[in-house]
């Protein structure tokens, strides 16, 4: 999967869902489910989530900084050399940043 094809995939989820940008957070992780669910406290059968493989820590990172380009929460500098996947979810008042 092309890049350009994962930033449409999100941008149409996150238009399904609803919510401006700065609603939504965005990040990398070598393992999303763990990062979504364990870590942000994100609810995998209520809450609005998405995540993708990229194929590459830079490819992900590259994703990623579209996504805070536009106004989503989040940060650069997380992960590492196996951090291949992007994710975001709609934040919530249980979510943690």
């Amino acid at each position: 999967m092309n890049l350009q094809s994962i930033i449409s995939d999100f941008e149409a989820y996150m238009r399904n869902h609803g919510g401006r940008y700065p609603e939504w957070y965005a990040g990398i992780a070598s393992d999303p489910k763990g990062r979504l669910f364990n870590d942000h406290n994100v609810s995998e059968s209520s809450d609005a989530w998405i995540y993708r493989d990229c194929g590459s820590a830079t490819a992900a990172r590259t994703v990623e900084d579209y996504f805070l380009r536009k106004g989503c929460d989040g940060g650069t500098g997380g992960g590492d050399n196996t951090t291949r996947y992007v994710y975001a979810y709609k934040k919530n008042g249980h979510t943690n940043p």
